[in-house]
């Protein structure tokens, strides 16, 4: 009879401690690191990337990544995603696909 007075005992003393601790979660504002706020804000900068970064944008691939290398060399810097247009192989559904990715 005391085992199952102290295992009722033991349980309802779980279910309030767990209880307890789910209002406290409840309340508890969701944090956020800064570095995970830079990750999701930072974008990478077309200008300036490696080729194999820029391969690494989704919907560019290393034949796309040379191509606008080239235009940046040839032409300077791309300051828009309607320059970005002007690469060889980039059209305006996929300049507005990397836009997310990049900055200019």
């Amino acid at each position: 009879m005391k085992h199952i007075l102290i295992a009722a005992l033991l349980a309802s003393l779980t279910a309030g401690v767990n209880l307890s601790l789910a209002q406290e979660l409840a309340k508890a504002p969701l944090t956020v690191s800064a570095e995970a706020k830079t990750a999701v804000k930072t974008k990478l900068n077309i200008n300036k990337a490696s080729l194999d970064q820029l391969v690494a944008i989704p919907g560019i691939g290393e034949k796309k990544a040379q191509a606008i290398k080239e235009y940046i060399a040839a032409n300077g810097p791309i300051k828009d995603q309607q320059q970005l247009t002007e690469v060889k192989g980039i059209g305006d559904k996929l300049a507005a696909k990397v836009a997310e990715h990049i900055s200019f």
